[in-house]
């Protein structure tokens, strides 16, 4: 029995909460995983995870196993990176979850990041969900937002700007809106809905002390920051999005900005990764790219 891979098999299942999962995150067959912790538990004796069809439990046992076992783990890792990393690049794949927004932004500049080190390579899951950082093996993910996530250490990024805008044809049509209150004479907007509740967030803009709310109508509701984009530059109505995602069609003229002095305040965005994961070379390199890279926008860490 190879001792030490069904250690780390049977503290994948932990996390992950399954043995599909755990599979899944070790790029292993269910049925080896299944096999490396039988193996482990008839080694030791004792029975580690109570199995059902619809669950895997830890028993009194795996779970006195589990804690033990995992600091050891974390100082193999860190014995291990601090040999690797005296002698070669980062190196290994990072798992990332972001919103459809900063994909739009982080994609066009990894060819620099792959530059820096090509030994690294990046699987990137794009969704507004929360995410479970260690049962679904996510080695860390980029949000905004209020920062209430107490579990997990984050590191800000900084904070970007609105711009409301339509395309000239829309304004064409509906006219160019000197005030919000302008906009409840018939205009639409492209609507956003949370992927978690559904429910729809209105369109906002503060100047000073006054503040305004405008909810629509909405012939299209989205859950995506970049499916909104689409759906203004479609002429489908005006939206309110984060400035880094539309500076580039206002300079061409295919967007026109709109109320610049009605913008609600910047949007703080975080890395974020769980307290107790080891933070790999790879990790550490990844993060410190991500700063630079927002640093560079008009995201200043505040």
């Amino acid at each position: 029995m190879n001792q030490l891979l069904s250690i780390r098999a049977f503290a994948r299942v932990v996390e992950a909460g399954s043995f599909t999962r755990a599979a899944d995150s070790l790029d292993m067959p269910k049925a080896s995983v299944s096999k490396l912790v039988q193996d482990l538990e008839a080694y030791l004796g004792v029975q580690l995870l109570q199995r059902s069809t619809r669950r895997v439990a830890v028993t009194a046992d795996g779970r006195a196993y589990y804690e033990r076992t995992g600091r050891l783990l974390r100082e193999l890792e860190d014995v291990d990176a601090s040999f690797a990393g005296a002698r070669a690049k980062p190196r290994g794949k990072i798992r990332v979850d972001c919103s459809g927004a900063i994909a739009r932004l982080v994609i066009p500049a990894l060819p620099v990041f792959f530059g820096r080190y090509p030994d690294i390579s990046v699987d990137l899951g794009v969704s507004d969900r929360t995410v479970d950082l260690v049962s679904e093996n996510i080695d860390c993910v980029i949000r905004g937002g209020p920062m209430n996530a107490l579990s997990h250490v984050a590191r800000p990024l900084g904070h970007a700007s609105w711009t409301t805008s339509a395309t000239p044809a829309y304004l064409k049509k509906f006219g160019t809106p000197k005030h919000p209150r302008d906009l409840l004479k018939g205009h639409r907007i492209v609507g956003y809905r949370l992927a978690e509740t559904g429910r729809a967030l209105p369109t906002r803009f503060e100047r000073g002390a006054q503040k305004f709310e405008f909810d629509g109508p909405a012939i299209l509701n989205v859950n995506d920051g970049g499916s909104r984009l689409a759906g203004g530059l479609a002429g489908l109505g005006l939206m309110q999005t984060f400035s880094f995602l539309v500076r580039s069609y206002i300079a061409s003229g295919e967007l026109v900005p709109i109320l610049r002095e009605w913008n609600p305040p910047p949007y703080p965005f975080f890395v974020m990764y769980p307290p107790n994961r080891h933070l790999s070379a790879r990790m550490r390199v990844f993060v410190d790219w991500l700063v630079e890279l927002f640093s560079a926008l008009d995201l200043k860490v505040r």
